[in-house]
C-alpha cells in the first residue's frame, strides 16, 4: 500500500527519530545526540548515536548508519 508523500512527510515532522528508536533503546542525551547500546550487538559502551536534527541513526559497533526512513 502506497501512502502520498505529503503525508509521509508529516509523519516524519511529527515524530522524531529518537522518540521511535526510545522505544527500545535506552537513550541519553549527549549535547544535540543520544547515546545508547547497540540494538545490533550486546555491549557495555554505549557505541549508538541518534540524531534528530540530521534525522538518522549511527551504530560505530557493526558499522551500520541508516536515515529514518518511512515509505
Amino acid at each position: 500500500m502506497a501512502f502520498p508523500q505529503n503525508f509521509l512527510q508529516e509523519i516524519k515532522n511529527r515524530i522524531s527519530v529518537s522518540d521511535v528508536v526510545g522505544r527500545k533503546v535506552k537513550l541519553q542525551r549527549r549535547g544535540r545526540e543520544f547515546v545508547g547500546l547497540s540494538p545490533f550487538k550486546p555491549e557495555r559502551t554505549p557505541s549508538f548515536t541518534v540524531n534528530d536534527d540530521k534525522q538518522f541513526y549511527h551504530c560505530f559497533r557493526p558499522a551500520s548508519m541508516a536515515r529514518f526512513s518511512i515509505s
